[in-house]
């Protein structure tokens, strides 16, 4: 059965492809008086992200843990400045989202950059499963507690405002799981199935933060950045590192993410990205004006990706080529609102 939101998921033919780079896309797009907010924005693809924005004129606000620590990262880079934000800690959430606000700028841009990737079971002081509690409902949370600045941005009058939520072709590995959704029982020795479920969590909330907000001006989009070694997302480690490794350097040479020197193998057509090319697709999410009438999808090489309506089972840990197009289960539209329902519940409990 296809679902209804089907419709949606097909390449728009935006002129950019996988090897395409975050200043390619960029190019004669001016962003003066855009305000961006990017959760870990000073490392990995957030850095790249945040690197390229403010470069177009964007003033650009990081969210980090340390403040201090990201703001040494980010030196040199114009219009930046830092805030901190832990997406674990609800109270850390509403402190950032406050001092946004009081600042009287709409916010133009939100991306939900920053995530967990697999590593042993990890519960915050809720008990919730660490990846969902951060890749997901940490965001909904900010999402939420930003919406004015959001509307101010997008509403009368307004340009337009878009939230953009890094996800994964990972979350072909895992539906929500409703019965459990902090994994009681089930959780792999990776944790990829709990990183599965929160990337799906990813596309479903930009598939019912963009019905519910789109006549508000507000769009809401999933990002699939592609496969960039040395983000510090994880569950890569440097053999002998102390928190790992999850998975050694030469596991990531069998699964041909890098060669016999250790240097990263670059194939976009393959996934097998630089951190510019990786971070590009997140860039157009945010600018593109391509996207002014479409919103709620799932984007991956700097285009809608198609569906892929007859998923085969996949083994990350194994397979050097896994699809990343997206799966019925993210975009289907009940699914969507079940989710939101639950997440607000999750907030309040």
């Amino acid at each position: 059965m296809t679902h209804p939101t089907a419709h949606r998921q097909h390449p728009i033919g935006s002129g950019f492809t996988a090897a395409s780079t975050t200043d390619e896309v960029l190019a004669g797009i001016d962003l003066s008086g855009t305000n961006v907010v990017v959760t870990g924005g000073h490392n990995g693809l957030g850095l790249e992200t945040t690197r390229a924005l403010a470069g177009a004129g964007a003033s650009v606000t990081v969210a980090s843990r340390n403040p201090d620590r990201a703001a040494a990262k980010l030196a040199g880079i114009e219009r930046v400045e830092t805030g901190r934000l832990d997406l674990l800690d609800p109270k850390s959430i509403d402190a950032f989202a406050t001092r946004y606000l009081d600042s009287g700028r709409p916010l133009h841009v939100l991306l939900n950059n920053a995530g967990l990737m697999g590593g042993p079971l990890v519960r915050d002081a809720r008990g919730y499963e660490s990846q969902f509690a951060t890749n997901h409902l940490g965001h909904f949370q900010l999402t939420l507690g930003l919406l004015p600045a959001l509307r101010a941005a997008g509403g009368v009058g307004g340009g337009g405002a878009r939230v953009v939520n890094l996800t994964s072709g990972g979350h072909r590995l895992s539906d929500i799981r409703w019965d459990d959704p902090h994994f009681t029982t089930g959780y792999d020795a990776m944790g990829m199935l709990g990183y599965g479920q929160s990337k799906t969590a990813n596309v479903l909330f930009a598939v019912e933060l963009d019905r519910r907000l789109a006549a508000e001006g507000i769009r809401g989009y999933a990002v699939h950045p592609g496969i960039v070694v040395g983000t510090n997302l994880g569950p890569w480690r440097a053999e002998g590192d102390a928190r790992g490794p999850w998975m050694s350097d030469e596991a990531l040479r069998d699964l041909g993410l890098i060669d016999r020197s250790g240097r990263p193998v670059i194939d976009p057509g393959r996934e097998k990205k630089t951190l510019r090319q990786g971070a590009a697709t997140s860039v157009f999410a945010a600018t593109s004006p391509a996207l002014a009438e479409i919103g709620g999808v799932y984007l991956k090489d700097n285009d809608v990706s198609p569906l892929d309506e007859d998923p085969k089972p996949i083994d990350f840990a194994t397979e050097q080529n896994p699809p990343a197009t997206v799966v019925p289960h993210a975009i289907d539209p009940a699914s969507a609102r079940r989710l939101w329902e639950l997440s607000e519940r999750l907030l309040t409990a």
